[in-house]
């Protein structure tokens, strides 16, 4: 088992909840992360971890020195993002994993667990895509994590092991909570306003899984032996984790006492669909379970966000949609036109 592992982007939605995990199951932890999202806090940390504040950018080769695994998950996190500005997209999702990668290479590191997505498929034409269906990144963030696990796969040897751990959308209460993933949202929209708005047909699918459940499988790709995995793609989830949007608003408004629902179809709603076939990861980890559903991480949400006393201000705020924070960033100075911090 990998015992000293490096997590870039620890301090993000699902790091937060990954590192306290991981350092729980007995691993020396370190976690790298430039800060954008320190600020967005909904609940109290689960447990800290020693920390390298760093931009993924800015990394040298001391930085891997003595990690036996690397979990990448620092990005810039979702498509709206990814269009904010190609160049930075590029630079961080893609040039900043392979000099990771490439530097924890040549410091010995064996095992490197690339946070992916199943957005990569696109709107796919498939009944259920499987990891040999066709790529269709319909977006820069989808066609970073495309180029990267390319790039990635040409690396990987005898001492190298890469793996592409393509997710699905994530949901979850998490010390640096988003607001921005589609069941967060929707049980969000239903406890702040009463009511949920879905603006397209409601028949999109997505595969969804609880940021607890993420944390879990990422240890397993972390201690599967090398031959099951080594160089490998998996559709990280269950064949019942996927749902349609329609299903999920039902879900949200069945879980707030009082809330409805309203179809209001618009010709611009977002159409991507994706039914994820999870069957490779069943057959890789035929003991695993998932402890959270749908409606289980529904009332979660819906619970957390009453103790928290969240409101329909404190929802629109800019701290939980990633977007939002950094526009705010940037149009307040702290941030500079290359996305880095200001040091003044």
């Amino acid at each position: 088992m990998a015992k000293r592992i490096l997590i870039t982007g620890h301090n993000g939605y699902i790091g937060s909840v990954m590192a306290p995990h991981l350092a729980a199951a007995g691993y020396d932890v370190v976690g790298m992360d430039t800060g954008f999202f320190g600020e967005c806090s909904l609940v109290p940390e689960l447990g800290l971890v020693g920390t390298i504040k760093k931009d993924i950018r800015d990394l040298n080769a001391r930085d891997l020195e003595g990690f036996n695994a690397v979990v990448h998950l620092a990005a810039l996190s979702n498509d709206p993002i990814g269009n904010l500005n190609d160049g930075w997209t590029e630079e961080i999702n893609f040039k900043a994993t392979m000099k990771l990668a490439e530097l924890a290479k040549a410091a010995g590191v064996d095992r490197f667990l690339f946070s992916s997505s199943c957005i990569m498929y696109g709107a796919s034409s498939t009944a259920d895509v499987t990891e040999d269906s066709p790529l269709d990144p319909k977006t820069e963030y989808a066609r970073s994590k495309v180029k990267a696990e390319h790039a990635l796969v040409k690396m990987a040897d005898k001492n190298f092991s890469p793996i592409y751990i393509r997710n699905g959308t994530i949901y979850g209460v998490s010390p640096r909570m988003r607001f921005d993933t589609v069941l967060n949202d929707l049980v969000g929209r239903a406890a702040t306003t009463g009511k949920v708005t879905v603006f397209s047909d409601g028949k999109p699918w997505r595969p969804v899984m609880h940021v607890q459940d993420v944390a879990r499988y990422f240890q397993l790709y972390l201690e599967a032996p090398k031959e099951k995995i080594h160089n490998q793609a998996f559709n990280s989830g269950a064949n019942d984790l996927n749902h349609q949007i329609i299903e999920l608003a039902q879900i949200a408004v069945a879980t707030v006492p009082g809330a409805k629902l309203e179809m209001q179809p618009q010709p611009g709603a977002d159409q991507r669909t994706y039914k994820a076939d999870f069957g490779k990861f069943a057959r890789t980890f035929p003991d695993f379970k998932f402890k959270w559903n749908v409606r289980t991480g529904a009332q979660e949400l819906y619970e957390a966000y009453k103790k928290a006393g969240i409101t329909h201000a404190d929802f629109v705020d800019k701290k939980f949609t990633r977007l939002k924070w950094l526009h705010y960033l940037l149009d307040s100075g702290r941030l500079d036109g290359s996305l880095r911090w200001k040091t003044n």
